[in-house]
């Protein structure tokens, strides 16, 4: 535990999360910051506690939390985590920390603590660089929104106030990578030359396009994740998932998935790519304002997600994954994912979907989404800071 005192009024306390009471802390901290900003989506309290939890969650056999929080006259005011990936460090030959989970209020002194207590952290750890927003790795959400605050984040994407990118930058951090979020409509125009390309195709016949097959979902997820690990292997801050992250976190997403818009590629009987789309929960999980199941957030969840309310409620989908074997790269299975999504997005009741996230400089994704129309309309970033 440590005090600290700035100028003649302000005291912080800041301590390491340990206690029932200090995690609680920590989880409800973003209600007391968001009070009336309608496009924050309040997370559910039991997703948060899940992804935290450093016994259920397979992500923390390899990694390390360093969770603190600020607190001003009593009051919960600011938290952040320092993490440890050894698998990104083993992968990347790095020496990284990353921080995370980043709340706080508008105090740029505060800031500089927070981040100075995770800087010394990760320095007592051997590491040289510091990187973030991670909550926690970049297979789950991560990056600071920086523009495109006019709407609510779609599922398992960030949202924050536009003053962190001011207290950060302010604190010493620099833009390390930016990432990219566009939105497709039923009234974009794909591009000619795509439509083309897409039917000359399917034509040929050798690539069969099909929806995930839930009767069989543990031998899909196997399938997906070798896919995954194939196709990302050269993607920037990739790391490769085990069988106990990805099985864990596919658990979570069979909850919320429509079968119908999770697309496998195929050719001669074998997968060779695959697309994941889900529903954009995040406009039904809006209803549980403070974030807890019980005792009638349950029943708010379920008439919107799954029952009467659904048809009202859920309008749009994010795309978050497109993946292919590298072998498979001149099969241009590309555009016959990018068709099949525009014929069936609509049908099933999805006129609006979003592409996220793009690497800044991933530069075949973001002409391939250019020529769907896609516009884009929001901007994530992730920020370095050295520690040598």
């Amino acid at each position: 535990m440590l005090i600290l005192i700035l100028g003649f009024k302000k005291v912080y306390q800041i301590k390491l999360v340990e206690t029932k009471s200090d995690w609680s802390d920590f989880i409800d901290l973003p209600w007391s910051l968001y009070p009336g900003d309608s496009n924050w989506v309040p997370p559910l309290k039991i997703a948060v506690r899940d992804l935290l939890d450093l016994n259920k969650n397979p992500f923390f056999k390899h990694a390390t939390l360093y969770p603190l929080i600020a607190y001003q006259d009593g009051k919960c005011v600011g938290r952040i985590a320092g993490i440890i990936d050894a698998n990104h460090n083993n992968y990347h030959e790095e020496k990284t920390a990353f921080f995370g989970f980043f709340e706080v209020i508008h105090d740029q002194q505060l800031v500089q603590l927070l981040m100075k207590k995770i800087m010394e952290w990760a320095k007592n750890q051997g590491m040289n660089l510091l990187r973030g927003p991670m909550n926690p790795s970049t297979n789950h959400e991560c990056g600071l929104l920086v523009e495109g605050f006019n709407d609510p984040p779609t599922v398992m994407m960030t949202y924050n106030p536009p003053y962190y990118a001011q207290l950060l930058e302010g604190a010493g951090m620099s833009k390390a990578k930016d990432l990219y979020a566009y939105t497709i409509s039923r009234k974009s125009q794909f591009s000619d030359r795509l439509i083309i390309q897409a039917d000359r195709l399917r034509k040929r016949g050798k690539v069969s396009i099909r929806a995930v097959n839930m009767k069989h979902f543990s031998q899909e997820v196997e399938t997906l994740l070798e896919i995954y690990n194939d196709a990302w292997e050269k993607n920037w801050g990739f790391v490769p998932m085990n069988p106990d992250e990805f099985r864990h976190l596919a658990r979570d997403m069979q909850l919320i998935m429509d079968p119908r818009l999770c697309l496998i590629a195929e050719v001669g009987g074998k997968a060779v790519g695959f697309a994941l789309t889900l529903p954009d929960v995040n406009q039904a999980i809006q209803k549980v304002k403070n974030g807890k199941l019980l005792p009638t957030g349950i029943f708010k969840l379920l008439w919107n997600l799954k029952g009467p309310g659904k048809k009202k409620t859920i309008n749009r989908c994010r795309i978050l994954t497109l993946g292919i074997r590298k072998a498979y790269y001149e099969y241009g299975i590309g555009p016959l994912l990018y068709t099949e999504y525009y014929k069936r997005g609509p049908d099933l009741g999805y006129p609006v979907g979003e592409a996220s996230w793009v690497l800044e400089d991933n530069k075949p994704m973001n002409k391939a989404l250019n020529r769907m129309c896609g516009e884009r309309t929001k901007v994530y970033r992730i920020y370095d800071q050295s520690l040598v």
